[in-house]
């Protein structure tokens, strides 16, 4: 099983386990003073370390991109990319998208957003809501909203959703203002909803776990195209027999990357050998998963296995082991989300990358520029990283 360790922030403090045991939750804002609001799970600290933090460091302000800028990235007008920004106007989901996604990259925030009052409250402060920070995929969210928090002028400030259907998160981020609210991988109850709306505080989804968004705007990655990409990969570096190991319980997301996979291979291969199995997105599960798929296959070549994310992953190169198979030659794996820890594995890791940080970050600015009513959906998108564990024999 790959172990991840946990993360330092920009300041070179690494947090453990135990060290924010019910404390309050810290928070950053444009001066990189630390807050402490609301109470934490056990938890590492999100932030990353000094190298990874230079690479999103905020640039002087004579250095930053122009509207201009974003407008011609998005091969749109300087008028269509305002009213994108700001929420404002009637424009197609795909358009705002692409907006939204150049000024992302750019670094680019309006002028107003920087000097300006934030829309919901009277705080400038967003706050990431998340069920807990303890695994790679949540710091790499968190590592995104601060820096992108930060570029706005606004504090961040980090919530934990507690294991409550009845949790008031809702009314503690009332209380205090906030400007607007990012949800990773938390779809609101019907109650929670209400609450934001009649507060006035915009909710922005990052990554929805089911179909249903509660008329709420959302960032995704591009899942389903992903599995497909997964999947041409397998097919092009010899892979005749195929395994993938889905998320239980099974969120949007997991079924779509599945689905794009499936979809491709009935083009590809459509009588290949296939086996679907289900593991808690853990890799202790994944690996008696896919051991059991093994053992299933019938035919004969080398077996592509698809794990739904590259924690899953790492059980597969596990399960590989076990029945004496060599990843890279007999067993050719694909992950899903690109975390650190995929680098590191022997062979280093094929996965789909899913630009999480540029996900979080765009889900703040989308709150900085007053985030847009109704469902829309903002996707940026994957990209398969190539790498040892499909290179064939």
């Amino acid at each position: 099983m790959v172990s991840f360790p946990p993360a330092s922030d920009d300041q070179g403090v690494t947090c453990g386990h135990d060290e924010l045991l019910g404390a309050e939750v810290v928070g950053t804002g444009g001066d990189g003073a630390l807050s402490r609001v609301g109470t934490a799970s056990p938890c590492h600290t999100p932030w990353t370390d000094r190298a990874d933090i230079a690479q999103n460091r905020e640039v002087p302000a004579s250095a930053r991109s122009t509207l201009a800028d974003v407008a011609a990235a998005a091969g749109v007008s300087v008028t269509t990319a305002s009213r994108a920004l700001r929420g404002r106007g009637e424009m197609a989901a795909a358009t705002r998208a692409r907006i939204v996604t150049a000024a992302t990259t750019l670094g680019y925030t309006l002028d107003g957003e920087r000097r300006g009052r934030p829309r919901g409250g009277t705080a400038r402060l967003i706050d990431l809501v998340l069920s807990h920070f303890h695994n790679p995929y949540t710091e790499e969210v968190t590592a995104g909203a601060r820096t992108a928090a930060a570029h706005l002028r606004y504090d961040l400030v980090l919530t934990t959703e507690r294991d409550d259907p009845d949790d008031d998160w809702p009314v503690r981020i009332r209380s205090r203002g906030s400007a607007g609210v990012v949800l990773g991988l938390i779809l609101p109850t019907a109650t929670q909803t209400a609450v934001m709306r009649e507060a006035g505080i915009p909710v922005v989804l990052l990554e929805p776990p089911s179909g249903s968004s509660r008329g709420l705007p959302s960032v995704r990655s591009t899942d389903r195209a992903g599995g497909s990409a997964a999947a041409e990969h397998l097919i092009a570096r010899g892979a005749r027999r195929f395994v993938v190991i889905g998320g239980s319980p099974p969120y949007r997301w997991g079924r779509a990357r599945a689905e794009g996979f499936f979809e491709t291979l009935d083009v590809g291969l459509p009588r290949a050998a296939r086996v679907h199995e289900s593991a808690n997105w853990g890799a202790t599960e994944a690996r008696e998963a896919c051991r059991r798929a093994l053992g299933n296959l019938a035919g004969d070549g080398p077996v592509g296995v698809f794990a739904c994310s590259d924690e899953m992953a790492a059980g597969a190169y596990r399960a590989a082991a076990d029945e004496g198979l060599r990843v890279g030659v007999d067993v050719l794996v694909v992950g899903f989300d690109d975390l650190r820890g995929a680098r590191w594995l022997q062979p280093s890791l094929t996965t789909v990358r899913q630009p999480i940080r540029e996900m979080a970050a765009t889900a703040v600015r989308m709150l900085a520029a007053g985030a847009p009513a109704g469902d829309e959906i903002v996707e940026l998108p994957t990209e398969l990283i190539p790498r040892g564990s499909t290179r064939g024999g």
